[in-house]
């Protein structure tokens, strides 16, 4: 049921958006020959003539569109006809391009505004995160940091928590012998190497059965992580700048003992190398909590091998009332900003590459994800979702990309400039290579969309 719900959530962000189009070219007194639900692709589930309109409901129902008597090649109207669109004003086409742009986002604006007049409350997008178990081996340092379940974790590295992905994030990066090191470390173990071993030159690889002196203490505590805040939140990927072992480096640091006091060479050993093997060791995490009221440093936590420092989590989102008129519109205002800031730094971020093409999912995982929040979090989550999911259409929509309104304004806005329009087939070729990337582009999402289903990664 929640399923079928968002389904009918996204539909409706679809006709919402058509209507625009059709209401505003209706508005001017401009024809319109179809409204079409879906994409004309497989067989029309429905037609019927209303008004001199034809009403179409196609099969494929990932789109939609409004057909005026220009789209027909076989159309009988006269070339200079006022009732076709290319003879309107510019200023007229402009208004219906960019209309289902504005229903979008007229829509997300009053879903966020009827969700907080009637739930009373909005989120905040932040979560205070608490101790739920300790749930690993005594031998953990966990144990040891002073860590109690129903503490609240404030802060991690120095870095604001407010949310469970953060503390993954974290953990997962702090993974103890991890193969990656960062240089200041690997610059104070090669320091303490050259000062056991004076009489060697760091970058000379010395001759096999040459000892070489090692630290007493190899357990090495790296620096701390630093992330930031975008990647804390989720809204860039966090990509890890500390340098990897290479192989030879690896199999050098299996092959010292943890008593060991020398290590012979085999003819191949630097202390440049012996440097990087040996400080790939431990990364703290610095846990600030807070407990009964007060602020608690906890000892340092060092994950294990997995990135895991054993401890279940529970979460709850700090949400703010909207209890009258001035806090529903003021808090609406500030939810939708944020929310709306969060979707072009996502944007900026895909068109910048800093977001993999295998990160990229569309209907089937929005459908997925939509009916999982209303089911878990209930039909106000749900209707937030759909609101924001209307906003993200109308932003992508209005790229300056051929085949999207945004690219159809483009045109117009050159037309206006030129004094008259691109020739026709050269805007028509223009529009069909970027519609078939755009095809394309939509096969790409929904593999991506069907393999991460398939693979329970959602």
């Amino acid at each position: 049921m929640s399923l079928i719900i968002m389904i009918l959530l996204l539909s409706f962000l679809i006709l919402i958006h058509e209507a625009g189009h059709f209401l505003a070219a209706r508005a001017l007194g401009i024809k319109v020959d179809k409204f079409g639900f879906g994409l004309p692709f497989g067989p029309t589930l429905w037609s019927k003539k209303v008004g001199g309109v034809e009403i179409l409901i196609h099969a494929c129902l990932l789109g939609g569109y409004v057909a005026f008597p220009d789209d027909d090649k076989d159309s009988d109207l006269p070339s200079d006809s006022k009732d076709r669109f290319t003879n309107r004003p510019v200023w007229q086409r402009m208004i219906v391009i960019s209309a289902g742009v504005i229903s979008n986002v007229i829509t997300a604006i009053l879903l966020v505004i009827l969700t907080a007049s009637i739930w009373g409350k909005l989120p905040s997008g932040n979560y205070q995160i608490f101790v739920n178990k300790i749930a690993v081996a005594k031998s953990a340092s966990v144990w040891d940091s002073g860590m109690q379940k129903n503490d609240r974790i404030v802060s991690i590295n120095g870095s604001k928590i407010t949310n469970t992905y953060a503390i993954s994030l974290y953990s997962k990066n702090s993974a103890r012998y991890d193969g990656k090191v960062d240089k200041r470390t690997v610059d104070k173990t090669l320091k303490e190497l050259e000062k056991l071993n004076s009489n060697l030159d760091p970058f000379q690889t010395f001759s096999a059965g040459i000892s070489i002196k090692l630290p007493a203490n190899k357990e090495v505590i790296e620096q701390p992580l630093k992330i930031s805040d975008e990647a804390l939140k989720g809204y860039t990927i966090y990509k890890n700048n500390e340098t990897h072992l290479t192989k030879a480096q690896l199999d050098l640091k299996k092959s010292i003992k943890p008593d060991a006091k020398y290590l012979v060479s085999d003819g191949t050993v630097t202390l440049h190398d012996l440097a990087y093997a040996l400080s790939d060791g431990l990364k703290p995490l610095n846990i600030t909590v807070e407990r009964n009221g007060k602020l608690v440093n906890l000892k340092t936590i060092y994950p294990d091998k997995n990135g895991l420092i054993g401890i279940m989590m529970k979460s709850k989102e700090d949400l703010i009332k909207t209890s009258n008129p001035v806090a529903i519109v003021s808090q609406s205002c500030k939810y939708i900003w944020e929310q709306t800031y969060m979707l072009l730094y996502g944007l900026w971020q895909l068109f910048t590459g800093k977001i993999p093409a295998k990160d990229l999912h569309g209907i089937v995982v929005i459908a997925k994800i939509g009916s999982d929040v209303i089911h878990n979090s209930g039909l106000f989550s749900g209707l937030l979702l759909t609101a924001m999911i209307s906003m993200d259409l109308a932003l992508v929509n209005f790229l300056p990309i051929p085949a999207l309104d945004g690219g159809h304004f483009m045109f117009l806005c050159i037309e206006k400039l030129r004094g008259k329009p691109l020739k026709p087939e050269h805007m028509e070729n223009i529009t069909t290579i970027f519609f078939l990337l755009l095809i394309v582009f939509m096969f790409l999402v929904i593999f991506n969309d069907v393999y991460a289903l398939v693979k329970h990664q959602l």
